[in-house]
């Protein structure tokens, strides 16, 4: 594949992953504020836990369709010769892991850099947002324990 061929893949994969990317942390940020508007009197801690998982899975599940989406395009595109391979070479390269023991062609190496970077930057998307969400559960979690308990009225 010519360089610039390789460039016009990169350039549309890039822009499809960052949207689906921003895409689905919109929903996930939509999902965690509906948790949050749902949160009980009682055990909170547990309540929060569920949403730190919620939202733990659902980066995962979104990082895990980004790098379905490369390994699609390698296998369909011929560069890697089962999807498996495909499959195992996408995920070494975004999460920038890159064993060496499956390579692309000499044709294919841009496009598998780019999807490194891309990756990379991904992934510190996610960790940021997922960052803030922890950090504002905690947050609020100080707010309920710094609540004064409602003083006991005295029986006549």
């Amino acid at each position: 594949m010519t360089l610039p061929l390789q460039l016009a893949f990169a350039t549309i994969m890039v822009t499809l992953t960052i949207g689906l990317h921003l895409a689905g942390l919109t929903v996930l940020l939509r999902l965690l504020r509906g948790h949050r508007s749902r949160r009980p009197d009682g055990n909170v801690h547990l309540h929060d836990s569920i949403g730190i998982l919620i939202a733990a899975f659902a980066l995962f599940v979104l990082h895990a369709i980004e790098i379905w989406g490369y390994a699609v395009l390698y296998f369909t595109a011929g560069a890697l010769r089962t999807f498996e391979e495909a499959l195992y070479f996408s995920t070494s390269t975004y999460a920038t892991i890159g064993y060496g023991d499956v390579v692309l062609a000499p044709g294919w190496r841009v496009l598998g850099a780019i999807e490194g970077a891309n990756g990379i930057i991904l992934l510190g998307w996610s960790t940021a947002f997922f960052v803030a969400v922890v950090t504002r559960i905690r947050l609020l979690e100080l707010e309920i324990d710094a609540e004064p308990a409602a003083p006991m009225r005295e029986i006549p």
